[in-house]
């Protein structure tokens, strides 16, 4: 079929790869910082400046279709002329907290916006960020006639600027105006937080192409890196997806938008026309650290230690809500440490504690899913703390299931990619609907499926016998959980 490039525009740099189409095979990469700024108000200027030196030195050469990622939850308020009214705002911008608040109040609580939208206002939502310009830039506000988010914005750089503005579902559904459920804008959310109507993209199906530049490179939808790394991983329903980062994230991919009247679940939608639902966790590695820390070495240091105490930990469960929790709905409560006698008090058990508590405070989070009826027959493990020996060890039996912990590499631009692959072959008709093909997810013309490529090469571990032990301790921790926290885990089922 030809070349294909993805690039994945991060919060800190951007990343390209360029891949065969058919094969998905790396044929180069290109990676350039953003330059440092300080802050959640960012200059998108440099987003394009970090890209042109990612794609320095004939890297893009003979490539035929580019996808774009980016990070997710940025807005950029746009004025009639399409210029930027003041610097975009990215990222988890504290000063949109009490924003979220007042959103949450003005349409009548976590059921109705669930009931909306799939998702409870959190300062990082666009929707929320809109409501912190009105109340705090009002002139700003004023003059705001379109918003964009990252992708879109780098998509319609790309392209020249043309009359024609377009996003994807994925990216859509993480605004807190576009429903996953209805696959529609609900402006008068816009509204509610604004004050007025704007200007919102085009919503692009999974394959569709946003245009060609004047040199014929076609552009295909993009999306949020989110969704971009659950394709370039190659997961499908099935599989559950955990990041390990300072917080936690746990999704999987199922056929029909989850709506949530607790909030606990974020229905997104993701790359392929299929749905997203989401449940975060407060509290992820950080737990790791803080008990590191205490013990006075790193988390490689704590891995080698937690391995040489037992299952239980001696008896001792650590309840990881160092920040409060979202799952569940826990948000001023602290973490504690319970069951502890003379003989547990080793650093070996406490390193245990550690790391089952916050598998184990995940794994409630994977629960919630299953409880909706998401099928989890494996989950992948990401982030750095998925190599840890102890991480690996205990996960598959606290879990359940297979876990896999693909290796390192850039999923976000592979997805990307591998996007631009499928918008280049329905393009040019290399890429047709088998005969009695389904219609596509949501209604729409017949299901293409995207190219197949190789999975994501990965580690596997299996329960295995130790699955009854690990259930024990998950038992052991639930139990310990419910007396602590009376009933705070059954409302989010």
């Amino acid at each position: 079929m030809g070349i294909v490039a993805g690039l994945d525009s991060s919060s800190e740099s951007t990343r390209i790869v360029v891949c065969d189409a058919d094969t998905g095979a790396v044929i180069r990469q290109g990676y350039a910082p953003h330059p440092v700024e300080k802050g959640p108000d960012v200059d998108p200027q440099a987003w394009l400046m970090s890209l042109g030196e990612a794609a320095g030195n004939g890297l893009l050469e003979g490539v035929q279709a580019i996808g774009v990622a980016a990070q997710q939850h940025g807005l950029l308020p746009l004025d009639a002329d399409g210029n930027l009214v003041r610097p975009a705002l990215v990222g988890n911008d504290k000063r949109a907290q009490s924003a979220a608040a007042d959103l949450l109040d003005s349409l009548g609580g976590r059921t109705a916006w669930a009931q909306a939208v799939g998702a409870v206002p959190q300062a990082a939502h666009p929707v929320t960020k809109l409501r912190w310009l009105a109340r705090s830039e009002p002139e700003h506000a004023a003059r705001i006639t379109e918003v964009m988010q990252p992708h879109d914005w780098l998509v319609w750089q790309l392209l020249g600027r043309p009359a024609r503005r377009t996003t994807d579902r994925g990216a859509a559904s993480g605004t807190g105006y576009w429903s996953a459920e209805t696959a529609s804008y609900r402006p008068d959310l816009v509204e509610l937080s604004l004050g007025h109507q704007v200007r919102l993209p085009e919503v692009l199906g999974p394959s569709g192409t946003a245009g060609f530049t004047p040199e014929g490179l076609l552009i295909s939808a993009g999306t949020g890196e989110t969704m971009a790394a659950a394709f370039g991983l190659g997961v499908g329903e099935g599989d559950a997806v955990m990041s390990l980062g300072a917080s936690g994230s746990v999704f999987g991919i199922h056929h029909e938008a989850l709506v949530d009247p607790s909030g606990t679940i974020t229905s997104f939608a993701d790359a392929t026309g299929r749905h997203l639902p989401v449940v975060h966790t407060s509290n992820a590695v950080r737990v790791l650290r803080g008990a590191a820390e205490m013990l006075g070495t790193d988390l490689q240091g704590l891995s080698d230690l937690a391995l040489k105490s037992s299952p239980g930990a001696y008896g001792m469960v650590l309840l990881p809500y160092l920040e409060g929790e979202r799952t569940p709905h826990l948000p001023h409560t602290a973490g504690s440490l319970h069951g502890m006698r003379r003989e547990s008090m080793k650093p070996e058990h406490l390193a245990r504690a550690a790391v089952e508590g916050m598998l184990c405070g995940l794994a409630d989070a994977l629960d919630v899913l299953r409880g909706r009826g998401v099928a989890v027959r494996r989950v992948f493990l990401l982030g750095a703390a998925a190599e840890l020996a102890a991480v690996q060890t205990v996960a598959p039996a606290l879990f359940g299931v297979q876990v896999v912990v693909p290796q390192p590499a850039e999923y976000a631009a592979l997805g990307a990619a591998r996007q631009a692959a499928w918008a280049w072959g329905v393009a040019h008709g290399t890429l047709t609907p088998a005969a009695g093909a389904p219609a596509a997810p949501g209604g729409g013309s017949a299901w293409i499926d995207p190219p197949q490529w190789p999975a994501a090469a990965s580690q596997v571990f299996e329960p295995g016998e130790e699955l009854p032990v690990g259930q024990a301790v998950r038992q052991q921790y639930a139990a310990v959980r419910d007396e602590a926290h009376p009933g705070a885990f059954q409302r989010e089922g």
